[in-house]
Order: C-alpha cells, then sequence, then structure tokens
C-alpha cells in the first residue's frame, strides 16, 4: 500500500490542505492520504485549539473522501510530534506500506532542522506541494525520493480562517462545511 502522511497543527484545516493532499495522491497514485494532527507541534507552539479539537475538525474534514483518513497516532503519543517517529510507528503498525510524507514547498527547507532528518528521509519519500503561483522547480538539497507535485493550489491559511471566525466573519468555502460548523458551535478562535 502506497500511504501518503500528511502532518500539520491544522489549526483549522482548510480546503488548501484537502486540495494539496488531492494533488499528492492524484500525482504520485497514493492509495490513501493520513492527515496526522500534531499533539505538540515542535516547531510552532502557539496551537490555538486543543489537540482534540484540531482531530474532531480533521476528522470531519476528510469524512467525505474514500482515501482519506484521519489519524490521532500523535495525539496518542505523550512530548512533542516528531514527523520521524510518527513514519517509523506508522511503518511498524503497516510493514507493507510504502509512505510519502507529504508537505508545501513552504515547508520542505525547514525540513533539515526537523528531529533526525537523515533517519526519516531513509524511511519515507517525500512529495513537496507547491503553494499556490508557484512554478515547478528543482527542488535545492533534495534527498533522492523527493518529488515536486504540481497542481491547483487554494490561498487559503489556517491565519485567514482565524482571523475571520474572531471577527465573526464567514469561513464558508474556506473550509468544509463541517468544520465550518464545528468552529461555530465550540466558538473557536473567537
Amino acid at each position: 500500500m502506497k500511504t501518503g502522511i500528511l502532518g500539520g497543527t491544522f489549526d483549522p484545516i482548510h480546503l488548501g490542505h484537502l486540495r494539496a493532499a488531492e494533488s499528492a495522491r492524484e500525482a504520485l497514485q497514493l492509495d490513501k492520504v493520513v492527515f496526522v494532527p500534531a499533539h505538540v507541534p515542535p516547531h510552532r507552539r502557539d496551537a490555538v485549539s486543543p489537540s482534540l479539537d484540531r482531530f474532531a475538525m480533521v476528522a470531519l474534514a476528510t469524512s467525505g473522501h474514500p482515501a482519506f483518513l484521519a489519524s490521532d497516532i500523535e495525539l496518542r503519543r505523550e512530548g512533542p510530534s516528531y514527523t520521524v517517529d510518527t513514519v517509523g510507528e506508522w511503518l511498524e503498525d503497516n510493514p507493507g506500506d510504502t509512505v510519502v510524507v507529504i508537505v508545501g514547498s513552504d515547508t520542505f527547507p525547514d525540513m533539515a532542522t526537523w528531529r533526525d532528518p537523515e533517519k526519516l528521509f531513509a524511511l519515507c519519500r517525500v512529495a513537496v506541494v507547491n503553494r499556490p503561483g508557484e512554478e515547478r522547480g528543482e527542488l535545492a538539497g533534495a534527498p533522492p525520493g523527493t518529488e515536486r507535485v504540481a497542481g491547483p493550489g487554494l490561498p487559503i491559511s489556517a491565519t485567514l480562517v482565524r482571523r475571520r471566525a474572531a471577527a465573526g466573519q464567514s469561513v464558508r468555502y474556506l473550509v468544509p462545511d463541517g468544520v465550518a460548523e464545528y468552529i461555530a458551535k465550540r466558538g473557536l478562535y473567537r
């Protein structure tokens, strides 16, 4: 099984995340894409919502796609959520899988600062999804097994969604309907 893993804070998950995952799924012929909300983001300690709320929003956002799956793998671990640990655990539980970690082109240069990047790159391939309006180009310093993925990107950010929600503005058509309803019901980002 060829499995994509898309991790992140997902505070909240939005349509840009889903479009990036779909572009990677199609381009690399992935059997499934697993969305993994970080319990404790190691490079970003400013998560606004509790991890269980972020997981719930990911589950709502992915429920309508047969190849998308929400995973609580990082929520079950204490301490910082390191991708190398997640990929290692995934491969232990799914020994026949080939894992492709999906990242945005803005995140890829930072991967060298992640925990044990050499081990991570040995465990998986990496799909680098273009940001909206970005041209497909070479990835400087990319290890073998790294591939750039083109596709239509959506210029949406979690920061934009949080700001709109905080101002009492609609977030519909920026996030899936179920996520918009969850944000409203829980009073998130207010």
